[in-house]
């Protein structure tokens, strides 16, 4: 099903150590929001969906595991540096005490990712507009990820993955449209 190419999505580069920012961007890592809620969603949903839509979620979700990807390398370049002093300095303590340096899916506030987060009602249309709605939060999350962030190095790899957030939540609302006019078409049998 997928081929994976060796290299980021979109470069990722760092100016400089900043474990605070590392920990601010594990919620697009592990939360309710983040990256490998939003792929395990629409790859799960796709089972359910009809036919002329059932791509889409498969692009989708696909990117979103790149993204997730790109998360992780930045995560990974903010801290590789940081002494176990600036983890904790950070609130990245109780992740080092568990973890050392490797990622662990939970969020910002280091609360483990959950299956919770995945939300499939099985209605196409639902399904859809909860897929909307992740995006926008994401979106709103990368922007608010930006402000926080002084790094032009970074804000360069965030405003990326913010746009393609709006470009997803275009793709759901387009697909929604072609559920809607498929289901209020008068059906001959």
């Amino acid at each position: 099903m997928w081929v994976y190419e060796k290299k980021l999505q979109y470069p990722v580069k760092v100016s400089t150590c900043n474990p605070t920012l590392a920990k601010y961007l594990m919620e697009q890592y592990g939360g309710a929001d983040g990256e490998l809620a939003a792929a395990l969603r629409y790859l799960n949903q796709r089972y359910t969906i009809p036919d002329k839509v059932i791509g889409l979620l498969t692009d989708i979700g696909t990117e979103e595991f790149a993204h997730l990807e790109m998360i992780a390398t930045m995560v990974y370049k903010l801290t590789k540096d940081a002494t176990p002093q600036q983890l904790r300095d950070a609130g990245l303590g109780d992740h080092y005490a568990n973890h050392d340096g490797v990622l662990f899916y939970h969020n910002a506030a280091g609360v483990p990712w959950t299956a919770a987060y995945i939300q499939a009602k099985g209605d196409p249309i639902a399904d859809l507009y909860e897929d909307i709605a992740a995006e926008e939060k994401a979106r709103a999350t990368y922007q608010w990820l930006i402000d926080m962030s002084d790094d032009a190095d970074l804000n360069d790899s965030l405003r990326f993955l913010r746009e393609r957030e709006i470009v997803h939540s275009m793709r759901f609302r387009e697909a929604v449209e072609i559920l809607k006019e498929d289901r209020d078409q008068k059906k001959v049998f």
